[in-house]
């Protein structure tokens, strides 16, 4: 994609599109490159300050022709559709696009027909896709089983491991402390701003690294938004205490993959302190469903990694109700969380895929 938005340049100023002497010489192409995650955002903050203005009124055609008018091409790196309101706002919002002819190129990790595969009304999104493939040119690059990110390998530190309390080994420890480099920034924190009004809190950093404990990134219920505005703030980043992420912590290993992707896009330095090798991280794991009298469970199935306890889990049952991760199943998973969770497996591979990338010696932004 980088390559594609770099090749893309301005026409001649003495390209014109007809022989009419007086024709008008070609206007500077506009063109904007972007992680889908930051689009999405960027898009519900803008329905958000309209409707702060205009309760009642429609955001999307002016939200369209704000984008049109902004960029002539939108690049979109890893293009995902995850849940109903995206699902909704992306149907109109690139039909109305189209009208404006705005040439968008994505890159993503699903053929259009598996977009928000088992999401609730998915059929209201069909339309999407059928317009999609019409307009679209498809390339399927599943053929490159080469895994480039790899060939980074020798490079500078950034993952510390120990088989003991990371933040009891005085040798992590200070080698963490010489990647902070520094004193903190005085003895109050730091409040960073954060789309729609909200904001997330730095207890320890200085002018340029945020330090943090996992709990306060992962355990929270932060997201996207965060972890954007903290890689715009902090050239690096350094937490500690990093577990193993296995079945029991999906959805701390959910914000940590989404955490990964915003410091990779924005090229943020990020210093890990674990508990187990890189290598063991992710536990890798599938997810399968299993039918008995009727009744569905959900069962996802460690496959490496130091743990040797079989996790099995549910995500909702028919009746809506919502349980805990479990070691014994419970009725009731739709299509939707079979998806989730094999999604977030495929996020694992691509997540320590990029820690490799990430550790080498010219990755960082100054």
């Amino acid at each position: 994609m980088d390559l594609f938005y770099a090749s893309v340049a301005v026409p001649d100023d003495n390209s014109c599109c007809n022989n009419d002497t007086h024709s008008h010489k070609h206007a500077k192409i506009t063109k904007r490159r972007v992680h889908f995650h930051e689009f999405m955002l960027d898009v519900h903050h803008r329905i958000f300050v309209y409707k702060q203005k205009h309760p009642r009124g429609d955001a999307i055609p002016i939200i369209a022709q704000q984008l049109a008018q902004e960029s002539q091409l939108l690049c979109f790196d890893e293009f995902q559709v995850t849940d109903i309101a995206d699902a909704m706002i992306l149907k109109r919002l690139f039909l109305l696009l189209l009208d404006w002819n705005v040439v968008v190129v994505a890159t993503s990790n699903r053929h259009p027909d598996a977009l928000y595969e088992g999401g609730i009304n998915r059929s209201l999104f069909l339309p999407f896709i059928d317009m999609l493939k019409h307009t679209s040119d498809i390339i399927s690059m599943e053929d490159s089983r080469k895994d480039y990110r790899l060939e980074t390998r020798a490079g500078a530190q950034s993952y510390f491991w120990s088989n003991k309390d990371v933040h009891g080994d005085n040798n992590i420890q200070a080698q963490l402390e010489e990647i902070f480099g520094g004193i903190t920034s005085g003895t109050e924190a730091e409040i960073i701003p954060v789309l729609f009004g909200r904001t997330v809190q730095v207890a320890r950093l200085n002018d340029r690294c945020a330090w943090f404990d996992f709990s306060e990134l992962c355990y929270q219920p932060l997201g996207a938004a965060d972890y954007i505005s903290l890689c715009r703030r902090f050239p690096v980043l350094i937490i500690d205490r990093v577990p193993q992420l296995d079945a029991n912590h999906l959805n701390e290993a959910r914000r940590f993959v989404t955490l990964i992707d915003a410091c990779y896009e924005s090229h943020t330095r990020l210093v890990l302190a674990a508990q187990v090798p890189l290598d063991e991280l992710f536990v890798d794991f599938e997810a399968q469903v299993q039918s008995s009298d009727g009744d569905e469970e959900l069962f996802v199935s460690e496959k490496g990694g130091n743990s040797s306890s079989f996790a099995t889990t549910m995500i909702r049952t028919k009746e809506g109700e919502y349980y805990e991760w479990s070691a014994t199943g419970r009725i009731g998973v739709s299509l939707a969380q079979l998806s989730s969770a094999n999604d977030l497996a495929f996020s694992f591979r691509r997540a320590a895929s990029r820690l490799v990338e990430m550790g080498g010696k010219e990755w960082g932004r100054q």
